[in-house]
């Protein structure tokens, strides 16, 4: 059994971040939780009142430089930090402007690589550590009308592998977790869709899209001691469709 982490997770509000902080509410960590919603924070804390959190937007790097230092100072050490902070643009690239694109870019890979650099300025003088982050399946294969997402996705992956390799002789180990569709507030333009829906179903194997509680249960693996032999990896979790085909029916 893993002993109680300090948990910084960022993103805490969403879909999956929620998720995970539940997942790992119930085995008496202790978290702090960022995100730029107030009021989205004080709903959380409701239902999670021993959760720390603060407000913070991940693309500001002097913002999140602040949150990462009262965190450590609140629990005392940051010992996982879990990266849920990400957006959907479903453009092709001739219809994606220029701020899109940029926005997209710095919200899925420009916080990434600030939190990256602020945990792991941290773990090194603690001598070890675990990060995760969340990629995409639409970074694994080519997904008509994907551009952004997947290349800012794909950017995440190159990241944690070169990270692994540089942090290792500290004790620090970075991985990724690579989801479909998943049934999130993120995704509700596809999922509140039946058509779009049912068509996400039937591109995986498994004909379903995940549940966030999917991802949590993985990730919960990943940042544990029980995956101590485990970095620069990315998981994928998307029902077989990046590298199933299924079996035609009878």
């Amino acid at each position: 059994m893993t002993a109680s982490k300090n948990i910084l997770i960022g993103g805490i509000t969403g879909g999956i971040g929620s998720a995970v902080a539940r997942h790992l509410n119930k085995q008496n960590h202790t978290i702090f939780g960022y995100a730029r919603s107030t009021d989205r924070l004080n709903q959380l804390q409701v239902e999670l009142p021993n959760i720390l959190t603060a407000d913070c937007n991940a693309t500001d790097s002097s913002e999140l430089a602040k949150t990462f230092k009262e965190a450590r100072e609140s629990m005392g050490s940051i010992d996982i930090y879990i990266h849920a902070i990400g957006t959907i643009l479903l453009k092709p690239a001739h219809l994606t402007q220029e701020k899109q694109w940029l926005d997209t870019l710095h919200i899925n890979l420009s916080s990434a690589f600030y939190s990256l650099k602020e945990s792991v300025s941290i773990m090194q003088s603690q001598g070890l550590g675990a990060i995760l982050f969340y990629s995409s399946t639409a970074a694994q294969i080519g997904i008509a009308n994907h551009e952004a997402i997947a290349a800012s996705k794909a950017g995440i992956e190159a990241l944690v592998r070169s990270a692994a390799a540089t942090y290792s002789n500290r004790n620090i180990r970075i991985n990724c977790i690579a989801p479909g569709l998943t049934d999130t507030d993120l995704a509700k333009p596809i999922t509140s869709n039946p058509q779009a829906l049912e068509i996400s179903k039937k591109m995986a194997p498994l004909n379903a899209i995940a549940k966030p509680e999917d991802i949590a249960s993985l990730s919960s693996w990943l940042i544990s001691d029980e995956a101590k032999f485990v970095t620069g990896q990315c998981f994928t979790i998307d029902g077989g469709l990046s590298k199933v085909v299924p079996k035609p029916k009878a």
